[in-house]
């Protein structure tokens, strides 16, 4: 297994790590929760640049990218712009969501960066290649927030992200039942030991997929999203109780002192 590193932080082993996400309509807004998140110690910090409402105003977008980049200091940062199909606040047209995108990773001042699988493979293989280019992560994403796909499904998806050339995969549903999780489940441990250098991420939301967030360890998930003030999706854990439920699985998987 060889993790993706990101500023000495190694993503796809040990405790899945920690990424709180900044949501936030104007400056002041962003800034007070981008403060707020730096004191909590995460181990990523998600600005989640959908919420912004200055987001296609590229001084704009710079500005705050650079404000948040003084706030949370050396913490690794995952620029995401969701779409509305996928639960993002505001509708942009695709040359606009590329423009942003490709603003972000040419500014210097982020790590890493989200793009939906569903916007297209040659938009995809495009923005992957220029984020090769800057030294920027690529996580390639795909959210349902209707439904669980069924298994073989989810794990086309995340073999054609992986195919595309992503650093780091990533799948969110919504369950319906029981059944629901456990298939997100066992989907996630197959990639993971199928795709063992490629780190996954996965989740199934809301009150009844929480088990997910939880136990990436076990399964192979490598990052979880929490929250601090504001979640950004449904069924995330406030950022101190998931640090704390992520150490106690870890400490009694392993038996070792952390």
């Amino acid at each position: 297994m060889n993790p993706i590193e990101v500023r000495k932080l190694k993503i796809g082993e040990g405790i899945p790590k920690i990424c709180l996400p900044i949501v936030g309509h104007t400056q002041y807004e962003i800034t007070s929760q981008a403060m707020t998140i730096a004191a909590l110690k995460p181990d990523i910090v998600e600005f989640r640049a959908d919420w912004y409402d200055e987001c296609t105003n590229e001084d704009n977008l710079i500005e705050m990218l650079n404000l948040i980049r003084k706030l949370v200091d050396s913490k690794p940062i995952l620029f995401t712009f969701r779409t509305l199909n996928e639960g993002g606040i505001q509708p942009l047209e695709i040359e606009d969501y590329i423009k942003i995108n490709e603003i972000a990773i040419k500014s210097g001042l982020i790590d890493m960066i989200d793009i939906e699988l569903m916007i297209g493979d040659d938009y995809v293989k495009n923005i992957i290649k220029l984020a090769k280019e800057h030294n920027v992560v690529v996580l390639v994403s795909n959210h349902d927030f209707e439904k669980t796909p069924e298994k073989e499904d989810i794990l086309s998806r995340l073999e054609k992200m992986n195919e595309l050339g992503a650093d780091i995969v990533k799948i969110a549903v919504m369950p319906n039942n029981n059944k629901d999780v456990l298939a997100l489940l066992d989907v996630t441990d197959t990639f993971h030991t199928k795709y063992p250098d490629c780190p996954v991420v996965t989740m199934s939301m809301d009150g009844r997929g929480v088990v997910s967030r939880l136990a990436g360890e076990i399964f192979g998930s490598a990052i979880t999203f929490g929250c601090a003030r504001k979640a950004s999706a449904p069924g995330q854990i406030e950022a101190g109780e998931l640090a704390v439920a992520l150490r106690i699985l870890h400490y009694n998987l392993y038996h070792k002192e952390m």
